[in-house]
């Protein structure tokens, strides 16, 4: 079988590329699942066919995510993305550009050029003709520079703290501190105090309209994960295993591109951003690594006092000082003329908003302005690491999003390290904007990374995280008060506690897992409650369900119903709109509530009947809960889908979204094994190109959404025996 293998590897279809910049050839082989395994001579070679590769199987979607952070939408969008244009302007990094680069790796500025030129070598061998999805939009790709890598629009969206203390001064005002306090609390519970100064009817919904359209998904016209690594006392090899699921949109092309990089200093794979060099999770030859969103408050947002007779000034400690202003012109499609703009900055950082009628200008401070501050960059140094020592010193330049990194290696060693630069406030918790005027509220530097929570070798064998409160018994180190809910923890903390020596197929069907620990709450609550008679057959076949959330369930279907409409019975439609669902549990837990129970089950047996019809036999969870997958372009004949999805946002195999459709989840996985990195599995979903003409484009979503995996060949030999393509890049 394996000589049939090779035989097959070595017939594979052979293609030779020349092109200007490389030093010596580059081999890649790409395997059937689409990934390629990059050899290369030179470190300069390697990633200039990591930026050659990714832009011949990712041009369109790399272009976006370039103008994106360039703010160079406007150019092909119009009009409507002249707001974000400005602002991702805005947040570019102004700083000591020497620091900014050394902050990644000391080769990084080096590794990210030759990223660009590889990228640029393919625009350039297209000789003007513009692949489809290019045609159909009517520009043409643009040629990158090294600072296309190290914008902060990426790390932007992974920095939502300001929004979240806008909604909580709006909260405050709408329901008062009391019921804020008592049913929206901060985790770990501290008391919200409103900053000395700040006015909370200055916080308005039009503060973040830029903003949120500046972080949210490019479309043109017509961010919660798990992870979790054993040791080999646990496992059937004696050496550890680690998982990883990141949870972001799925998108197509799939948010993720994986890559096998092999030269001097590297032999890594994984996956990372298609638009970033090397890999962001993944293994080495001696470790693997993986990561979870920490949620670290990174951010705050400051009120500033404009003057009103000049508001270019704004009040600090008793001075106007000057803002300080950026004139730039913006092209927008549709107009003859680049549109002026100015880019305006305070001592805390870029103005994201201005209400003139109260001379107000909201400034956003955040760690995207301090060197390093691009997300996933620093992994450059991370997937080099050898040990635990080395991953720890490369750990220090990790800034932005914080993470929680797990750890394992060849030697039998798991950990785990909060990361990502945390700002120290001396004398407020970050719930709520603050007053930039009186000087009270400043940063005064940031914690080390060794102050922040970390694991080695711990007496539990194991170590998991799901963007839950990790902040360890006794931690008093405020990283953060607001955290996901903790109910796909406590189901993998479960599995990991079964008596049993776990394997690959373990960690896959744990991946996948679908039960849902709220609903068996919700079951405990219900079994309390003698429901009318008309509600009795729902009702008992709720309590005889699994709580399990497969696409076949008719009782998983009207939990989800349910519980969607619990908090509105429970606590009123106002403030129901705003409490998690662990509240409406633990409220109804402390003290039955008939009628809300009543009330809501009503209502969601009459929105299912009015969604699905009423034949109740023909009811299930995967009718309504759908995944699909648009291409940004919004042509018919590219997007994929719908596909029917098991589980919810609690659930591990998580696939959470409004309206009951999936639009966040796992669309990579991992599962790595430091005993035999050949043995090591993934999924990406839809496929590793963002070509709709490729066979690769869409050949794993089946699988993906079958919960099937497929090998990460590793060694040379496992690599030939999977080789369906061998590119051949020679330079000219």
């Amino acid at each position: 079988m394996i000589f049939a293998l090779l035989l097959l590897a070595l017939s594979a279809p052979a293609e030779r590329v020349v092109l200007p910049g490389l030093q010596q050839p580059v081999e890649i082989l790409r395997d059937r699942w689409g990934v390629p395994h990059i050899y290369a001579r030179t470190s300069a070679d390697l990633f200039f066919a990591q930026g050659y590769i990714a832009a011949r199987d990712r041009l369109f979607q790399i272009d976006l995510w370039r103008r994106t952070g360039a703010g160079r939408l406007a150019e092909v969008l119009g009009e409507q993305a002249l707001a974000r244009d400005r602002l991702a302007r805005a947040v570019r990094f102004r700083g000591d550009w020497e620091a900014e680069w050394r902050s990644y790796s000391p080769d990084a500025r080096s590794i990210v050029t030759a990223f660009v030129s590889g990228i640029n070598a393919y625009i350039r061998s297209l000789n003007g003709k513009r692949p489809r999805e290019f045609e159909i939009a009517g520009y043409d790709p643009g040629l990158w520079v090294p600072e296309d890598c190290v914008t902060r629009v990426a790390g932007l969206l992974m920095v939502r703290n300001v929004t979240r203390e806008v909604a909580r001064a709006q909260d405050i005002r709408r329901f008062g501190l009391e019921r804020v306090q008592k049913f929206l609390p901060p985790d770990p519970p501290v008391p919200i105090e409103i900053p000395r100064g700040l006015d909370l009817n200055d916080i308005t919904g039009d503060i973040l309209k830029a903003y949120n359209e500046t972080v949210a998904a490019v479309r043109f016209p017509g961010q919660g994960s798990n992870n979790w690594v054993v040791d080999g006392s646990m496992t059937l090899t004696g050496k550890p295993l680690l998982a990883n699921d990141p949870h972001r949109p799925v998108t197509l092309p799939s948010l993720r591109k994986t890559v096998h990089l092999v030269g001097p200093g590297w032999n890594a794979f994984g996956a990372g951003e298609p638009a970033l060099p090397g890999i962001a999770l993944g293994h080495n030859e001696r470790i693997a690594f993986g990561f979870t969103i920490v949620g670290i408050d990174q951010a705050d947002l400051y009120v500033e006092k404009l003057n009103p007779a000049d508001p270019t000034q704004y009040l600090h400690r008793g001075r106007w000082l000057p803002m300080d202003v950026v004139r730039e012109s913006i092209a927008v499609k549709g107009r003859r003329e680049p549109v002026p703009v100015e880019l305006k900055y305070t001592l805390h950082g870029p103005v994201i908003h201005e209400d003139r009628a109260r001379n107000r200008a909201y400034a956003l401070r955040w760690v995207g302005a301090e060197p390093g501050g691009a997300g996933y960059l620093a992994a450059l140094s991370l997937a080099r690491a050898r040990n635990w020592s080395e991953f720890l010193s490369a750990i220090d330049r990790y800034k932005l999003p914080s993470e929680n990194l797990v750890y394992a290696d060849v030697e039998g060693n798991i950990g785990w390290q909060a990361a990502g630069l945390a700002p120290v406030r001396g004398n407020w918790s970050g719930l709520l904007p603050v007053p930039g005027d009186t000087g009270e509220f400043e940063w005064s530097g940031f914690r080390k990374a060794g102050e922040q929570p970390r694991l080695f070798n711990p007496p539990s064998h194991y170590i998991a995280t799901a963007n839950h409160n990790i902040l360890p018994p006794g931690y008093r180190i405020p990283l953060s008060y607001e955290w996901a809910l903790p109910f796909r923890f406590e189901r993998i903390r479960e599995m990991l506690g079964e008596r049993r020596k776990f394997g690959i197929a373990d960690f896959q069907r744990m991946q996948q897992d679908v039960t849902s620990v709220p609903a068996r709450r919700l079951q405990n609550i219900v079994r309390r409650w003698t429901p009318p008679q008309r509600l009795a057959a729902p009702v008992r076949e709720f309590l005889a369900w699994d709580a399990r959330l497969t696409v076949d369930s008719k009782p998983g279907l009207i939990y989800e119903l349910w519980s969607a409409k619990l908090p509105a019975a429970v606590f009123g439609p106002g403030l129901g709109g705003r409490v998690d669902l662990r509240m409406v549990l633990e409220t109804l837990e402390r003290g039955g509530n008939d009628k809300a129970l009543l009330d809501s089950l009503e209502a969601a047996l009459t929105d299912l009947r009015k969604r699905l019809g009423p034949d109740e036999a023909a009811w299930n969870w995967g009718r309504l809960h759908l995944l699909h997958l648009r291409h940004p372009l919004g042509v018919a004949s590219f997007n994929r889908g719908p596909v029917a999805r098991p589980g919810d946002g609690n659930t591990v195999n998580s696939t959470s979204g409004s309206g009951f459709v999936q639009t966040n989840g796992a669309s990579y996985r991992q599962i790595l094994d430091p005993g035999d990195w050949d043995r090591s599995v993934m999924t990406n979903v839809p496929g590793e190109s963002g070509d709709p003409a490729s066979r690769h484009y869409d050949d794993l979503l089946q699988d993906w959404a079958a919960g099937r995996y497929h090998p990460m060949p590793f060694s040379r030999r496992a690599v030939e025996s999977a080789t369906v393509e061998r590119i051949t890049l020679a330079p000219r």
